[in-house]
């Protein structure tokens, strides 16, 4: 299905709070296998409200709109959609109860939270448990999905609720298939070189979108049978395999440091990281994995040469020989780790984030990356560009996507 997002609230377009719920909505949409045709940021304007939706419910096969659903005086997204859709504000009593119920004071707040009760003519409560405002509203064959402008509300109604909803919505008569492949270490315009002869394929349709240094392709398939439709996809999906190989790391919400933890647990091993110029970003995207646990065994941020010396037994005369940054270090970080932890596959990084700190020979963005496996240790040497997070970033990415072409190749 195709659909619209229209984000409402004057925080928003003041630029005093960052608009990531649509964001987070068009990807889960998209995952979904659903379309998105456009997205909009509007204020808090009755008018532009209702211009806004009208447009929308001409062109599209569902519409989500989040924020303006209050109690406050500035919430108008329920009054501007019963003036422009001509449905007259209705008391719902089932929500008005549950207000009522929830206070311990009615007399004090009924009065002012009693506006969260009226809904446009039409409109169906989207879950009667949960707390947070959230209906849709049915008009002229479109689903119109109204979510709250919190972000944390609006995800949860909208995994909950909505997107089970679409799923089964008999309006659809298309069956698409959408999937999202994710590669790192190949540029965009090579990929776009090595997909060009699917890009000619009827009904297929081919998307490529930058990702900080990731590059996304989304794959879209539409057929006049679910069978159809998942051939379509099948056979699609092998040819950019085919295409991109191992520069392709994971798909739809996998993340690197997840498909690396799944190889680790695949092979039983127990894995540990020595960093110092990334500063704990490596263990930190690592331990964002649910069960972590399982595989990582836990990591040193090792900033100074002392620090380098006493955790990690970096000789003192390597590090006055060759420097913190260098190959001979990297490799000695990740062996004597291994060693110290009992881990059989340890990593380390060593370099410069800067924006100070570079030398002619060893300029900012100069990162050695060292990576201990089946006792035998090794170091690679690269050279990035761009501010300190960016430094930080990119280093981070490559280590870890270094340890996942290792344990593929084992």
């Amino acid at each position: 299905m195709i659909g619209e997002i229209i984000a409402i609230g004057n925080e928003l377009t003041s630029g005093r709070i960052t608009n990531t719920t649509s964001a987070f909505a068009a990807r889960e949409l998209f995952l979904a296998g659903h379309e998105i045709y456009a997205m909009h940021t509007i204020g808090d304007t009755p008018k532009l409200i209702g211009e806004a939706l009208k447009r929308a419910i001409r062109r599209v096969d569902f519409v989500i709109v989040t924020g303006g659903l209050g109690p406050t005086t500035d919430d108008l997204t329920n009054e501007a959609v019963a003036e422009a859709l001509q449905r007259p504000a209705t008391l719902n009593e089932a929500i008005l109860e549950k207000i009522r119920s929830q206070l311990r004071d009615p007399d004090g707040q009924l009065d002012a939270l009693e506006k969260l009760a009226w809904l446009p003519e039409g409109a169906e409560v989207l879950s009667a448990e949960e707390r947070m405002a959230g209906h849709l509203l049915v008009h002229d064959d479109i689903p119109i999905f109204f979510l709250p402008g919190v972000p944390v509300q609006a995800q949860k109604l909208l995994v909950d609720i909505v997107l089970p909803c679409l799923s089964g919505w008999s309006g659809c008569n298309k069956y698409q298939r959408m999937r999202l492949y994710k590669t790192v270490g190949l540029p965009e315009h090579k990929i776009n070189q090595r997909l060009m002869p699917l890009e000619q394929e009827e009904q297929v349709s081919v998307g490529y979108y930058p990702v900080d240094f990731e590059v996304h392709v989304s794959l879209s398939v539409s057929g006049s049978s679910a069978e159809e439709a998942d051939i379509l996809l099948n056979d699609a999906e092998q040819r950019i395999k085919e295409a991109l190989g191992d520069y392709i790391y994971g798909t739809d919400r996998e993340t690197l440091a997840e498909v690396v933890g799944n190889l680790l647990r695949a092979k039983r091993l127990m894995f540990s990281t020595a960093e110092s110029c990334t500063g704990g970003l490596i263990s930190s995207q690592l331990t964002s994995v649910p069960g972590s646990s399982e595989w990582f065994a836990g990591g040193v941020v090792a900033y100074s040469n002392h620090v380098k010396e006493v955790l990690l037994n970096v000789d003192r005369d390597l590090l006055r020989n060759y420097g913190a940054v260098s190959g001979h270090v990297a490799r000695a970080m990740a062996a004597r780790l291994a060693a110290r932890v009992g881990t059989k596959i340890s990593l380390s990084v060593t370099g410069i984030a800067g924006p100070g700190g570079g030398t002619k020979e060893k300029p900012v963005g100069t990162v050695y990356i060292g990576l201990f496996y089946k006792n035998k240790v090794k170091d690679t040497l690269h050279h990035f560009s761009g501010g300190r997070k960016e430094i930080q970033e990119m280093t981070a990415q490559t280590a870890l996507d270094m340890v996942r072409r290792v344990l593929l190749a084992d």
